[in-house]
């Protein structure tokens, strides 16, 4: 039953770790590609633009924002933890 403990509940090494790094990466490059399309449909649809189209694409481009800072803070955490 300890053993069972451990193996499923216990704490987990240094390479589990790299699944936040994995998942950073994936957020910044989600981030890069909304800021260009982002830009593209604005210069594109320059004269089609409200209030509610920029404010929505602000809030896309922050909540990918905060998924990447908080990813990459938590890979910070996890490899400054187990070192």
């Amino acid at each position: 039953m300890t053993d069972f403990m451990s193996n499923y509940f216990g704490p987990l090494d240094k390479s589990a770790c790299v699944y936040f790094l994995i998942v950073t990466v994936i957020f910044f490059i989600a981030l890069v590609l909304v800021l260009i399309n982002g830009l593209v449909f604005a210069v594109k649809n320059y004269n089609k633009l409200n209030f509610g189209m920029v404010s929505a694409g602000v809030l896309i481009l922050f909540n990918i924002f905060l998924a990447y800072f908080v990813n990459r803070l938590m890979y910070s955490m996890c490899t400054q933890s187990l070192a």
